[in-house]
């Protein structure tokens, strides 16, 4: 989402709505938009009542390759990451498909799988966030949770060649999206070995995450791969909050250059365009060419 809501001040000056509804009730085929792309339509949910497309990209060599598996990375706000058609901006996404395609070709980057989970609109920052805030509700991340790792990245290892297991798996988010990421692979860290935290909504609930960092981290055996990334222009608070967390991570056991990239992106600003400037070195930070 492009918006950044701060406690007391949900509608940022020169921002959209910060919870407007994005989901697209009838979303457009991506195919004439990149030939790699796939998008299901209607993804059900035991735990979740809505249903949520998603759309899936697949690497240059899938079809020429049959007996090879892939890494993959689920990302969240998946109508913002490929089409220009359902972005929540009308023509900015995060332009992955010729991201990634290039960085493959180039060899930087392991050839993957990324897999984008449309949000619901509405019920966005329900399912985004941890904890229930007293003024804003929320709090079903958990059940999201429960949904990714029970119901969805099953199905899709029943439908494409995705290596199932915890260091070929990421998972990925910006704004709320951020945090929903942070929290789930903390929660989820048997199923996590790569997460990209872009732009996350650190003040949900009086930065309640850092809390809940400080509890699970001594609980996980190994930490998983982390990018952090905050833009220069996304506001002093904002600024502070993903400082304040990269800080925390390395206190509780992160190594920069290891498994912790933070990096403060000049000019960067909190929106799909900023977003698309990030995602390739993301990429080769998380899933480097071997």
């Amino acid at each position: 989402m492009a918006a950044n809501p701060q406690p007391g001040n949900p509608h940022a000056a020169n921002s959209q709505p910060w919870n407007s509804p994005t989901h697209s009730p009838v979303a457009p085929d991506p195919a004439d938009i990149h030939p790699r792309l796939r998008l299901h339509r209607g993804f059900e949910s035991h735990y979740l009542p809505d249903k949520r497309d998603v759309i899936v990209y697949l690497p240059p060599d899938y079809d020429l390759n049959p007996g090879r598996t892939y890494p993959v990375m689920y990302i969240h706000d998946g109508q913002n990451l490929f089409d220009p058609r359902t972005s929540f901006i009308p023509g900015q996404t995060w332009r992955i498909p010729e991201q990634a395609d290039a960085a493959i070709c180039e060899q930087s980057v392991e050839p993957l799988i990324i897999v984008g989970i449309y949000n619901t609109g509405d019920r966005r920052l329900a399912e985004y966030t941890p904890e229930r805030d007293w003024q804003m509700g929320g709090g079903e991340a958990a059940s999201y949770g429960l949904l990714l790792t029970r119901e969805l990245m099953p199905w899709i290892a029943l439908r494409y060649r995705v290596r199932t297991d915890r260091e070929n798996t990421g998972l990925g988010g910006s704004s709320l999206g951020g945090l929903v990421t942070l929290y789930l692979g903390l929660r989820h860290a048997e199923c996590f070995g790569k997460l990209a935290v872009l732009s996350p909504s650190v003040w949900w609930n009086h930065k309640s995450i850092l809390g809940y960092l400080n509890e699970r981290a001594p609980e996980i055996w190994e930490r998983p791969r982390l990018w952090l990334d905050v833009g220069d222009r996304e506001g002093k608070r904002t600024l502070h909050n993903a400082e304040q967390l990269n800080r925390r991570l390395i206190a509780n056991g992160w190594r920069p250059g290891d498994t912790l990239h933070f990096e403060r992106v000049a000019g960067g600003s909190h929106d799909e365009a900023s977003w698309a400037a990030r995602v390739r070195p993301m990429l080769e930070f998380l899933f480097p060419a071997t």
